[in-house]
Formats: C-alpha cells, sequence, structure tokens
C-alpha cells in the first residue's frame, strides 16, 4: 500500500483520482479548500464496495495560494500532512483554475490569480512534500499539465502560459530530483468533464469523464512515464497546428464574444 497526496481533491479530476487509489487500497491524502465537499468525498468512498480493502481518506483543508506567502501557513499545512504520514510515495499536484482574457476588456490582474495557483501552487506542493518525498524509496511527482500549452488558443494567454510554466518547471525538477531517487510525471490532458469545464461555451473535441481521465493517468502513473498525453487525436490536431501557425489564426479568430470567467481547457 501507497500513501499518496492529491491536491484539488474537492471535486473533478482530483475527487476521482482519490476514489481511484483509496479503491486500489492505497492510503489517501485529500487536499482543497472546500472543507464541506471534502467531507463528501471520504463519504462517498465509505459507501464504495470496496472501503473495506484497507484503503483510506483523509481530509487536509487548506488554501495553497495563502500558503505561498506565508510561512506559519505553510508549516501548519506540514504539521497537517504529518499528522496522518511521514512518508508520502506519491504527491499529484492537481490543483489548478481557468479563467480567459477579454482584450477588448482586459482583466490584467487575471495573471496573477491564475498564476498563483496553477504555478506557484504547484512550486509550494513540492516545497511541502519533498521532504516527505524523500523518505521514500522511491518517490513519485505527478504534475497535471494541459494540452493548452502545446498551441495558442484564443482568449487563454494567462491559463496556458501558467501551465507552460509548470511543464518546463517538472522537466526541469525532474532532473534534480533524481538523485533522491523521486521520479517525476507531466500529464497533459485534453478535455475533462468537471465543474469548471461545465462552463465552457464552446465545444470541446475528445472531451472525457473525470473517471475515465484518472483511471488513465492512474495506470501512466504506474510505469513512472516522464509524460504521458492523451487524447492522441487532440494531441495530434495540436501538432498539425504548431505546423501551419497562419491557419491556425485564423482558426482561431472570434465570431462572436463571450463570457471573460472560468472557463477550463
Amino acid at each position: 500500500m501507497e500513501t499518496s497526496w492529491v491536491t484539488g481533491a474537492s471535486s473533478g479530476l482530483g475527487r476521482a483520482m482519490a476514489l481511484r487509489l483509496a479503491k486500489q487500497g492505497h492510503s489517501v491524502i485529500a487536499s482543497g479548500r472546500n472543507h464541506a465537499a471534502l467531507v463528501d468525498l471520504v463519504a462517498e468512498f465509505k459507501r464504495t464496495d470496496e472501503a473495506n480493502k484497507n484503503g483510506t481518506i483523509q481530509i487536509v483543508a487548506f488554501d495553497l495560494v495563502a500558503l505561498g506567502g506565508n510561512e506559519a501557513e505553510r508549516d501548519g499545512a506540514i504539521q497537517k500532512i504529518r499528522g496522518y504520514t511521514d512518508v508520502l510515495d506519491r504527491v499529484y499536484i492537481n490543483a489548478g483554475t481557468c479563467e480567459y482574457f477579454d482584450i477588448e476588456s482586459p482583466d490584467w490582474s487575471m495573471a496573477a490569480r491564475v498564476e498563483a495557483i496553477n504555478y506557484l501552487g504547484a512550486i509550494t506542493t513540492v516545497e511541502l512534500a519533498l521532504p516527505f518525498l524523500q523518505r521514500s524509496s522511491n518517490g513519485h511527482i505527478i504534475g497535471i499539465g494541459s494540452q493548452a500549452a502545446l498551441a495558442p488558443f484564443a482568449r487563454a494567454q494567462f491559463y496556458g502560459a501558467s501551465k507552460a510554466a509548470l511543464h518546463y518547471f517538472l522537466d526541469s525538477l525532474r532532473i534534480d530530483v533524481k538523485r533522491f531517487n523521486i521520479d517525476v510525471s507531466l500529464i497533459l490532458p485534453g478535455f475533462i468533464e468537471t465543474p469548471l469545464t461545465a462552463k465552457n461555451p464552446f465545444p470541446m473535441p475528445f472531451i472525457c469523464t473525470a473517471d475515465d481521465a484518472a483511471k488513465r493517468i492512474l495506470v501512466a502513473t504506474q510505469k513512472r512515464q516522464p509524460r504521458y498525453v492523451f487524447p492522441k487525436r487532440l494531441a495530434l490536431l495540436l501538432w498539425f497546428a504548431r505546423q501551419m501557425p497562419r491557419l491556425w489564426l485564423a482558426i482561431q479568430q472570434p465570431k462572436k464574444a463571450h463570457s471573460s470567467h472560468e472557463p477550463e481547457v
């Protein structure tokens, strides 16, 4: 049995991964901002047939953004995790957000909001988790990126940039933590059914459920692949976009105005 920490476990993909890990008999620390949703996650697991297979879900409620600028808050978060375990075998960096930028009515503060959770929140997660991972015989850091960073999308400047920063951070981190026998995997999903994508006012090709995405990610995690991209059809489409930037630019031109808040790729 392994011990894993899943961030952003209140809903969507994080919730699905936490449930699947616990059903497989692992010990899971599920974190997020919404304490009530985390309590509901535990209750949902206890109602499953797999709840008696030694798997557990322990919850830790905190805001990764608040932790980033407050040493006392970070120390408190470490103590909460230590209350459940001294060792982490895997950490799933999943917490994230998404907003779309409107160039005709720009909200430049959006850049800091999105970066604070998608990129800086990931760094804070690694900072907290690393001492626990070093106590594992073969620790593993899994970062949930996005195929949105593989090609430019209209109005996704800040979301795509935050994910691109995360991708480079994890690829570089992989080199430095290898000396501790810690692996780093970067997961690049496409569209996933979550509370955020439910608000998207545009077609989402090849979209999959959160549970199906969690299943694919956990299989890739077991193989410790440095990078796992799915679905392949979307990756192929974005490859063509990079080869034909002028055509992609023309396709991306907006036909009508859209809402500027909280869609997610």
